[in-house]
């Protein structure tokens, strides 16, 4: 059997047997090839006589790009409401047929589709009449196929020799066409089958019963209040119950089909069996006690009379269509449960005292109830009486001893598991904050000892470490085991647990007494100021905002006074003073009202940071010992980006922009290494020197030493001997500080 050819290929005859190939007539529609097209005459002008027949739709150009019709009408179909007339030669009850159908037109590739919706028993085959495909006009012209120009309202189509009549389109059809500049017909009347309408008029009218039909729909409940149920707390006082108080009852009522189950609280043992309902789910009657109805005396429908006689199983009935003889029964509705309300549960009184917040906000929507108090039932339990905890005996710690009296069995000491958690050491995050401290006596060989105090914020414990200096004849390490230490002066034995040192308690200037041992705390470490600072809530020693209200109350009055010791100080108006000056001002100011931590508090906020007490040269070693550990060679790269974001070719790139950059290539140095050593190669604009940077982090072309030297930290003897040192700034920077306090100068 010979195929078919197909538009734009042609048949040659081959010795091993038939081969297909493309035509050489192809062309491009819309920038999407296709098999073929007409062509021009020569030069690209028509013939005398030629003209082209347009193969797929055309339409105007519009600005942007020019998409294929294939991306630019991709899932966009056109609409047309419209029916054909459809001939019935073997019926004589109807002559023709009014069919009413949806043509689709595609414009991503002119093809059509007519689909007839489906009408419930019609007998026809209804659904897709023509399947999706380029249809083709009508001869003369079946070389041409139906474009878009080809369709309107108010027009007929035929195809393959039935005629459509498009009566109607929908909105974005008209709107398409309007745009393409086609003028829209006003939409036609769409006219009804015949025999549809009689059928209608008579078939459907003969089939109406004769008597009336009663329909008890309960679907639009049910799918409405579906789980949706009312939850009411009530009591049953059972009179003849010799144990004492009433019953606790659980009653639930379900939206969906009126139904009410009932459950019952059995407190722990109450002598009465566990069953699983009170009252199991059923439409609870109003009647008490309901009266014993004869089987077949409750139905749907009821009838009046028996005519003639029953012959093989027939008979007439006649239908109460009033139901006189029907017994109505009246059951309990969501309008008749209600708090303080008292319902018949089948001869026994219940009370309702209480409901939950979904039934509160079910009986406001619906019915407008505001007042939900409930019902008290129980007379209030007695106070406990307080529990009188024996003295502390000495033996063990008091966590124990306490743990003994709670119970039979003796349990360990409860401990605060979540606070370890959270407060354990995480990463550089030590959550330990040191202190150095020094004894308060007036021993001159204890004068000069050097402790350290680390407070862990996980368990509340305290470590006390002593320096060992040499010929002090004191060895130094542990001086205190870590644990918790109790305040002084309170009572050994007593029934109170004791009050521990707590982290509030450790500040900068505290005195505090470890065991016997008196201690001025006269430094702490970078990292506990930071915390301290970041979490003011707990420290109000460095919470700025009370610190310098503190100082606003003392001096509000001297506000001109301060000024011009300020300016007298200051003689070169340079804004800046020392922090000695400073700090000898806040102490003749408030004497002993501001304790030392305070005073650095306002210090570090005001005062002028001096970052080179970090060692550049420890610091390249530490990041080129990193690099190369991680055999990290791309500096090229890098120099390469940088040059890149570097749009005026300066140099220079701002911080944010270099630490961005540096996080891209994964360098493998920690945050703080990292923005530490970006800091060092800032100017005074913020802008980090990207080519310095590169070239000192080289550890191939710029290898630092290694790190060996120890320097010896300089001797400050006011740290320990005399008043606390100073925070690590070069200077106070006073206007700030004066307009805060006493706001700006006019």
């Amino acid at each position: 059997m010979a195929l078919p050819l197909l538009p734009g290929f042609s048949r040659r005859r081959n010795i091993g047997g038939e081969k297909f190939h493309r035509s050489q007539h192809c062309g491009y529609s819309n920038n999407v090839p296709v098999l073929f097209e007409d062509k021009r005459g020569i030069g690209g002008e028509l013939l005398p006589g030629q003209t082209l027949k347009p193969t797929n739709s055309v339409f105007p150009e519009a600005t942007g790009s020019d998409a294929p019709a294939w991306i630019a009408f991709d899932k966009q179909a056109l609409n047309f409401d419209a029916y054909f007339e459809e001939e019935v030669t073997e019926k004589n009850q109807e002559l023709y047929r009014i069919r009413h159908c949806k043509i689709y037109f595609y414009l991503e590739d002119d093809t059509i589709q007519v689909t007839e919706p489906v009408v419930k028993n019609s007998g026809i085959n209804q659904g897709t009449i023509v399947r999706r495909h380029q249809i083709p006009l009508p001869p003369p012209h079946e070389d041409q196929s139906y474009t878009i120009h080809h369709f309107n309202i108010n027009t007929e189509v035929t195809f393959y020799g039935r005629k459509y009549k498009i009566i109607d389109c929908d909105l974005y059809t008209k709107n398409f066409l309007r745009k393409i500049g086609i003028r829209v017909n006003p939409p036609a009347s769409r006219p009804d089958d015949p025999y549809t309408t009689e059928r209608q008029k008579r078939h459907l009218a003969s089939t109406n019963p004769l008597h009336p039909y009663e329909r008890f729909d309960t679907l639009k409940q049910f799918l409405e209040f579906d789980g949706q149920v009312l939850g009411f707390s009530c009591v049953w006082h059972d009179p003849e119950s010799r144990l004492s108080g009433p019953r606790e009852l659980v009653l639930r009522y379900y939206l969906a089909d009126d139904t009410i189950d009932i459950r019952e609280i059995l407190p722990v043992n109450s002598g009465r069996d566990t069953v699983p309902y009170f009252l199991r789910r059923d439409k609870l009657p109003k009647s008490a006690p309901a009266p014993l109805y004869h089987p077949g005396t409750i139905t749907n429908h009821t009838l009046l009379n028996v005519l003639g006689r029953s012959e093989r199983n027939k008979g007439w009935y006649l239908r109460d269509i009033l139901q006189t003889g029907a017994v109505h029964r009246e059951f309990y509705k969501d309008n008749d449960l209600k708090i303080g309300a008292v319902i018949n549960v089948w001869g026994r009184q219940i009370l309702i005292c209480d409901c939950d917040e979904f039934t509160k906000e079910h009986y406001r929507r619906k019915y407008g109830i505001v007042d939900f108090t409930p019902v008290q039932y129980k007379t209030p339990p007695p106070p406990e009486p307080e529990r009188t905890l024996p003295p502390y005996n000495g033996f063990g710690s008091e966590e124990d001893s306490l743990s003994s009296c709670r119970g039979l069995v003796i349990k360990p000491a409860h401990k605060d598991y979540r606070k370890f958690l959270v407060k354990d050491r995480y990463g550089m995050d030590s959550n330990i904050l040191r202190y150095g401290a020094k004894l308060i006596t007036d021993s001159p060989i204890d004068k000069d000892r050097k402790f350290i105090i680390s407070y862990f914020l996980r368990d509340d414990s305290i470590l006390v470490f002593e320096y060992a200096e040499r010929n002090s004849g004191i060895p130094g390490g542990k001086f205190l085991e870590r644990g918790c230490i109790k305040k002084p002066g309170q009572e050994l034995f007593k029934s109170e647990p004791s009050e521990y040192y707590k982290a509030r308690d450790l500040f900068v200037g505290a005195r505090v007494c470890f065991h016997g041992h008196n201690f001025l705390l006269v430094d702490a470490d970078e990292y506990t100021f930071n915390y301290m600072e970041k979490n003011a809530n707990e420290f109000p020693m460095s919470d700025i905002s009370v610190v310098l209200n503190k100082l606003k109350n003392m001096t509000a009055s001297h506000a001109k006074e301060i000024r011009k010791t300020f300016a007298t100080t200051d003689p070169e108006h340079t804004n800046v003073i020392g922090y000695d000056t400073f700090r000898n001002w806040i102490v003749s100011v408030a004497g002993r009202a501001f304790s030392e931590h305070e005073i650095m508090t306002l210090g570090r906020h005001y005062g002028m940071r001096d970052d080179s007490q970090t060692d550049l040269h420890l610091l390249l070693s530490v990041a080129q010992e990193k690099l190369k550990k991680n055999t990290f060679e791309n500096f090229e790269q890098l120099t390469t980006v940088f040059m890149y974001n570097d749009r005026e070719k300066c140099g220079l790139l701002p911080y944010e922009t270099c630490r961005t950059i540096c996080k891209s290539f994964k360098l493998p140095l920690t945050d703080d290494l990292l923005e530490t050593l970006l800091t060092r190669f800032e100017d005074n604009q913020k802008q980090v020197d990207y080519r310095k940077f590169v070239h000192v982090l080289n550890w191939r072309e710029n290898q630092v030493r290694a790190f060996k030297e120890v320097k010896e930290p300089p001797k400050r003897e006011d740290i320990w001997n005399q008043l606390p040192r100073s925070p690590p700034v070069t200077g106070i920077k006073y206007p700030c500080l004066l307009d805060d306090l006493f706001g700006k100068e006019e």
